[in-house]
C-alpha cells in the first residue's frame, strides 16, 4: 500500500450518545457538520447513560476501539461522551492518542493529538485534557444534583397539588442549556443551539432547581 492509499483511508468518525427520547443521532450529526466536520462514519449508543457505563462497556463504544486506526479523527460533541468521570475521560483520550487517533470536540473545537513530541506542547495538552475531564465530571455531578433537588421539590408539592404550566422546554433542551451555561456560552449562542427563548434560558440559569422541578412535576 502506498502512502497516498493510506491517506485516502483515513476517516472521520462521529461518536454520539443518545440517552433520552428527545435526543437524536441526526441532530448531533447536523451539529457536527455545521461546525465544519466532514463525517465519514457515525457510531452511536442509544438509551445509554454516560454516568453508568465506561465507553468500552457500551455496545458501540467497544466498536470504536476496533474501528479507529492511526490517522483517523474521532469527533464528539464534548469530552463527556468519552467516559463516566474524570478518570474515564482522561484514560480514554490518552488511549486513543497512543493509537494515533486525533480527538476533536464540536463544542469549542478542541483538538487532542498525540503526535506532538515537544515537551512544553505535551504539558499544555495534558493539562488541558485534565481540565476538560474535570469540567465534564463537575457538570455531570451538578446536573444530577439539580435533578435530585427538582424531584424532591416536586414530591414535596404532592401529586394532588397544581403542577403549574407545562415547561416550554424538553429535558434534552434543559440539559443542553445547562451544559452550555457551565461553559460560559453566550445567551444568543445557547438560544441558537437549543432553540429556546432567551427568557427560558435565563430562567434555567437563575432558577435551575425550579426548572428541573417543573420537568419532574410533568414527568418529562
Amino acid at each position: 500500500m502506498t502512502l497516498l492509499d493510506g491517506m485516502m483511508t483515513m476517516k472521520t468518525v462521529l461518536y454520539a450518545r443518545v440517552s433520552t427520547a428527545d435526543q437524536t443521532i441526526d441532530h448531533q450529526r447536523t451539529q457536527a457538520e455545521a461546525a465544519g466536520f466532514k463525517i465519514d462514519v457515525v457510531v452511536a449508543d442509544q438509551g445509554v447513560s454516560g454516568v453508568h457505563a465506561r465507553l468500552i462497556e457500551r455496545p458501540q463504544g467497544r466498536r470504536l476501539f476496533d474501528l479507529l486506526r492511526a490517522g483517523d479523527t474521532l469527533v464528539v460533541r464534548w469530552v463527556d461522551r468519552l467516559g463516566r468521570n474524570y478518570a474515564d475521560v482522561s484514560d480514554t483520550i490518552r488511549e486513543f492518542m497512543r493509537r494515533g487517533v486525533v480527538i476533536r470536540t464540536v463544542i469549542n473545537n478542541m483538538t487532542f493529538d498525540g503526535a506532538t513530541k515537544e515537551p512544553m506542547r505535551q504539558a499544555v495538552r495534558d493539562a488541558l485534557i485534565a481540565f476538560m475531564a474535570a469540567t465534564a465530571q463537575a457538570q455531570a455531578e451538578a446536573t444530577k444534583e439539580a435533578q435530585r433537588a427538582g424531584i424532591d421539590h416536586a414530591k414535596a408539592l404532592g401529586d394532588r397539588r397544581y403542577k403549574g404550566r407545562k415547561p416550554s422546554y424538553s429535558r434534552a433542551q434543559y440539559a443542553a442549556a445547562r451544559d452550555l451555561l457551565a461553559r460560559d456560552a453566550g445567551i444568543s449562542v445557547i438560544a441558537k443551539e437549543t432553540g429556546l427563548t432567551r427568557q427560558t434560558i435565563y430562567r434555567i440559569k437563575d432558577e435551575p432547581v425550579a426548572a428541573e422541578a417543573a420537568l419532574a412535576a410533568w414527568r418529562l
